[in-house]
């Protein structure tokens, strides 16, 4: 087995030792096709085992979501809640470090907010957001979680923009300059509903599932609104199962299947920002915002998004009360600093809209005012 190789935009460099092909496959997924000879040294080394055995007694934190012996910490519960052994050097993490994970992982734990810190320490400014390059310029749009940001890049893109980044955005403050993350997208049944040339790019398999999830999640929802059932005990379970199987309406496809190929390889300038929310009223709503204010809310939005890692940080200290990681120690306020001045004036809009929505709607309200 040789050394599989990443590289986020020639800033942070990744290195997988005693890798299978599979192993490799699942960093794929979380960090897209950026497979790349470093030619330097990798910033973070994953090395994978067939057994991490531990130095001493493990010690459980939570009911099995951690651990920690005489010298290691240790991640038990990974991705959809399954068992995982992974050993993280808490007090290293955002700086170079190895990580040492046991095979048989369906994603390596907290991978891109390591990441992220890693990026941010290099210069970079990672933001929870999407990008696109329309009519030549770059647009980075930046909300909270289920806001509008993903929605705004599928309308903007089927109608010919090309794709920068979804979900996780890094920019470049000395050239002004936008990347992504190229890691799959997600897309949810209703998006796909609303754009039926999207759709025919989701695998058929999925759309089979998809279109399975759907129907129970129907009937699950109706039998919870029967009248002799009410309130009652069986009415109850079938909405909790409802919300259980609605969160199963989704599918992830690579960026370059979804979007039929219209990719911005090389990035694209920030030349505009539209900070986008979602409100109860039908109308779609644009106003002009200050950057500065769009730069306090990313930093917001990038705290909450990392919120898993800062557990497990927490976690850590419990455990190792002599042990300090500095790169988290003023992590908030160093973020905070970096967008701000990424973001200085650059022209910045406040859009608003339903949610759900006709996705195209977003297209039709933003295009103009983007020129």
């Amino acid at each position: 087995m040789t050394a599989i190789e990443y590289d986020l935009h020639g800033r942070v460099g990744v290195r997988l030792l005693d890798a299978t092909p599979a192993d490799g496959r699942i960093v794929e997924r979380q960090l897209g096709p950026l497979r790349a000879t470093l030619g330097r040294e990798p910033d973070l080394v994953i090395r994978f085992v067939d057994r991490l055995d531990p130095d001493g007694p493990l010690r459980f934190l939570g009911h099995e979501e951690a651990g920690f012996t005489n010298t290691t910490y240790l991640v038990l519960r990974g991705r959809h809640k399954t068992s995982v052994r992974v050993a993280l050097p808490m007090d290293r993490i955002g700086g170079p470090c190895e990580i040492v994970a046991e095979r048989g992982l369906s994603a390596v734990p907290l991978l891109v907010p390591i990441l992220n810190l890693l990026a941010l320490g290099k210069g970079l400014v990672p933001l929870h957001a999407s990008a696109f390059r329309h009519d030549g310029h770059g647009i980075l749009v930046l909300g909270w979680a289920k806001g509008g940001k993903s929605e705004a890049l599928l309308a903007f893109t089927a109608r010919g923009a090309q794709y920068v980044g979804d979900e996780w955005v890094y920019v470049d403050p000395e050239r002004r300059w936008l990347h992504g993350l190229p890691e799959p997208m997600r897309v949810w049944a209703w998006q796909l509903r609303t754009m039926p040339d999207l759709a025919n790019r989701v695998p058929r398999s999925d759309r089979r599932r998809l279109a399975g999830t759907g129907a129970a999640a129907a009937l699950l929802g109706t039998a919870a609104r029967l009248p002799f059932l009410g309130r009652r005990a069986p009415g109850r379970l079938a909405h909790r199962a409802r919300v259980v199987v609605e969160r199963q309406l989704s599918t992830q496809v690579p960026p370059e299947r979804l979007l039929d190929g219209r990719i911005a390889t090389d990035g694209a300038p920030l030349d505009r920002i539209v900070l986008i929310m979602s409100h109860e009223d039908e109308s779609i709503t644009i106003d002009p915002v200050e950057p500065a204010d769009v730069a306090h809310r990313a930093t917001e939005s990038f705290m909450f998004e990392i919120a898993d890692l800062l557990a497990h940080h927490r976690r850590f200290r419990f455990a190792f009360t002599d042990r300090v990681n500095p790169y988290l120690a003023d992590l908030e306020q160093r973020h905070r600093t970096a967008a701000v001045a990424a973001l200085h004036d650059i022209p910045a809009l406040l859009v608003r809209h339903p949610y759900p929505l006709d996705i195209p709607r977003l297209y039709d309200a933003i295009a103009p005012r983007l020129r």
